[in-house]
C-alpha cells in the first residue's frame, strides 16, 4: 500500500456504484480475513457479501475509516498506519488497540489519542 492518499484507499473501499462502503474491501485492503471483519462489526461473516448496507456493519466500517483517516495523519504511510490501528497496543488504553477501541465503541477516544499524538502531545 505504501504512501497512498487516503482518498486514494477511500475511494478503494466505496462498493462500486454506491455510496456505501465494501467491507470485503476494507477487509483486503487491511490483511483482514472476512471473518474476522464480521466479527470485529458485530455482524454474521456472510453479511459482508449478501447485505452489505447493514446499517450495523455500516456504521463500525465508517467508525474504522475515521481512526484510518487519523491514523494517516500521524504515520502517512498507509501500510504503517494500518498495522499501527491493527496492532500497536497502546498503554493508556490498557493495552489495547485503536481497532479494538473503535469495537468497543471509542471511536472518538482512537481519534482523539491520534489527534494528540500528531499534535505533539503524548500522553
Amino acid at each position: 500500500m505504501g504512501s497512498a492518499a487516503f482518498s486514494d484507499v477511500l475511494e478503494s473501499t466505496r462498493e462500486v456504484g454506491t455510496s456505501r462502503f465494501s467491507a470485503t474491501r476494507i477487509a483486503d485492503v487491511l490483511g483482514v480475513p472476512y471473518q474476522d471483519l464480521a466479527a470485529w462489526a458485530g455482524v454474521h461473516r456472510n453479511t459482508l457479501r449478501i447485505h452489505p448496507e447493514s446499517p450495523r456493519l455500516q456504521v463500525a466500517l465508517r467508525n474504522l475509516m475515521r481512526v484510518l483517516s487519523a491514523a494517516i495523519a500521524v504515520q502517512p504511510d498507509t501500510a504503517r498506519a494500518f498495522f499501527m490501528v491493527k496492532n500497536e497496543p497502546i498503554a493508556a488504553f490498557r493495552h489495547k488497540t485503536l481497532m479494538q477501541l473503535v469495537q468497543e465503541g471509542r471511536t472518538d477516544d482512537a481519534v482523539d489519542y491520534l489527534e494528540s499524538i500528531s499534535s505533539g502531545f503524548v500522553g
